[in-house]
């Protein structure tokens, strides 16, 4: 997909973000989670771009934009995304944030509610620490050095059990690709441990659909159900088969909500 010739980073706070636009139309924001870059969003973005003018970022601490150091708060990565969408020249978006992006996304509502036209919230939580905890039997007691098997001791964490292995392998080749650190690793989930959202969300008043994985052994769907319950007028979905990379498990069923929803204005 072709992209547009504008300067890839914004500086904000002691990093360099980077960022990208793809498409033309009504700005769609996202962000995506816990040591994941951009190019996740792989599976949806050529649909979503062909009717809207989808802004994507690295986060700090991961891909090409820079590692500082010390935790990242959640809050200070909300004003990255900020800064990204001045740079993008756009007033507001649409938000769609994944697992801790669904974190930054709830933090950018609270804070700049006039930069967020509406939120799509996907296996995300309201705390990184008070919510429901993972299903510990399917996290790897030890990581491999070398990565790509690393990437593949977390499947049975990250991926439903109906997932195509041919599908998951390509989700760790692209993964495999992308700068990662450990210490960007570390200072994004110090952020999310110190992070809760719970007694702020009713201040929430933009259209929100909250999407979640019927199989998400990292975040469980019981954290998304009680984000749906705690935001006025949100929409919970529960997504059969689909584990917390719902975008590789399901992504048809994925871009059909997020479409259908956007379009739904």
């Amino acid at each position: 997909m072709k992209r547009e010739f504008v300067l890839p980073y914004v500086r904000n706070e002691g990093a360099e973000i980077y960022w990208e636009a793809h498409g033309h139309g009504t700005p769609v924001l996202m962000i995506m989670g816990l040591s994941f870059t951009l190019e996740m969003w792989f599976r949806l973005l050529p649909q979503l771009a062909a009717g809207y003018r989808v802004i994507l970022l690295d986060n700090r601490g991961v891909g090409r934009s820079s590692v500082p150091r010390r935790p990242y708060p959640i809050s200070r990565m909300a004003r990255d995304a900020v800064a990204v969408l001045g740079a993008a020249g756009e007033p507001s978006a649409h938000v769609v944030g994944a697992s801790m992006g669904g974190m930054i996304a709830q933090e950018l509502a609270l804070r700049y509610p006039d930069l967020v036209q509406s939120l799509i919230l996907g296996c995300t939580s309201h705390s990184g620490l008070f919510g429901h905890w993972p299903d510990f039997k399917c996290v790897p007691r030890a990581l491999p050095s070398d990565r790509a098997e690393r990437e593949r001791a977390t499947i049975n964490l990250l991926y439903a059990s109906t997932t195509a292995r041919e599908r998951i392998e390509e989700d760790i080749r692209i993964r495999c690709a992308c700068n990662w650190c450990s210490r960007g690793f570390v200072n994004q989930l110090a952020g999310i441990l110190m992070w809760s959202s719970y007694l702020r969300l009713p201040r929430i008043r933009k259209r929100t659909l909250v999407v979640h994985g019927d199989q998400d052994k990292l975040v469980p769907a019981e954290n998304g159900r009680v984000v749906a319950s705690r935001i006025p007028g949100a929409r919970f979905e529960l997504v059969r088969d689909a584990g917390h990379v719902m975008t590789t498990d399901q992504p048809e069923i994925c871009t059909e909500l997020i479409m259908n929803f956007l379009g739904n204005r």
